[in-house]
């Protein structure tokens, strides 16, 4: 069973969590949709994919450096809005998110579970598109609140 409860952070941050709230709604629809037309996921997939590499390529520090990387990638809003809690060192980024507004958009439509897992993989393809733009990083997705664990675990490493 998925448990996803928040902690208030405010009108502003409940403001951005509402707009993440709308995007994964409408994601959830149009994969469903795409889903009765007989397509599989991939293209969902490859396109979050896609749209992580160009924020990597265009939106984040072309660096080596996981301190870096971490501040431009991880902003106070994100944290907020995501519950973080994050530890990075010179060698590892390890990233707890203990709230998700995407998996209680699933929730409110009445996705069922099992989905629900699959469409939280789906949108880290954004992330792991992200670090794909980094030659010298690597990306593993731990636990999920979308599989029923207490947190998600994100986890980014020099090679």
């Amino acid at each position: 069973m998925i448990h996803n409860n928040k902690k208030d952070q405010g009108e502003h941050i409940e403001g951005l969590r509402s707009a993440i709230e709308h995007r994964a709604t409408w994601f959830a629809l149009m994969v469903d949709e795409a889903k009765k037309m007989g397509l599989d996921t991939e293209f969902a997939r490859n396109a979050v994919f896609r749209c992580g590499s160009f924020h990597g390529n265009h939106k984040l520090p072309d660096t080596d450096n996981l301190k870096e990387f971490a501040d431009a990638f991880l902003t106070d809003d994100v944290k907020k809005i995501f519950e973080m809690e994050t530890e990075v060192t010179e060698d590892h980024l390890e990233v707890t998110f203990h709230y998700c507004p995407l998996v209680e958009a699933w929730k409110k439509l009445g996705i069922p579970e099992e989905d629900i897992d699959i469409y939280c993989d789906i949108a880290m393809e954004g992330d792991r598109g992200i670090v794909s733009t980094y030659d010298q990083f690597e990306f593993e997705l731990g636990d999920t609140i979308a599989k029923g664990c207490d947190t998600c675990k994100l986890h980014i490493r020099k090679k």
